[in-house]
């Protein structure tokens, strides 16, 4: 499986952005999946995870009530719709695929990765 991230772009704070992820190669429906972001020097962040039937949804603290993860099954295609943003939401979003049908916070749990999109938010 093959993930590509898209959507990312500068923008100011209090903008909104939606990224999209769309894995090839074999299907990805039967899992969960998550956004996972990440600044230089620093590790790894989970942002939000959704169940393979879209289900269930979890979100860290930081993004809470501000961004919104999503699935297309028949797309195959991840969303994260993201509001309010603010400079800290600067970095590098990741999209991955769940070893299992549902998400987790750890990015162990998670077997495939795609390639980042840059997101920058400024003041």
């Amino acid at each position: 499986v093959q993930l590509q991230a898209s959507g990312g772009g500068s923008v100011q704070a209090g903008d909104s952005l939606r990224l999209s992820c769309a894995p090839s190669g074999r299907a990805s429906s039967n899992n969960g999946m998550a956004w996972f972001r990440q600044v230089p020097g620093k590790e790894r962040e989970f942002v939000a995870s959704i169940s393979w039937n879209g289900g269930s949804t979890v979100y860290g603290d930081s993004v809470k009530g501000r961004f919104t993860i999503s699935r297309d099954r028949a797309k195959s295609t991840l969303y994260l719709q993201m509001n309010n943003l603010v400079p800290e939401d600067t970095a590098e979003y990741y999209c991955a695929v769940a070893r299992s049908a549902y998400g987790s916070r750890l990015s162990g749990d998670y077997r495939y990765w795609g390639k980042g999109t840059l997101v920058t938010v400024s003041s």
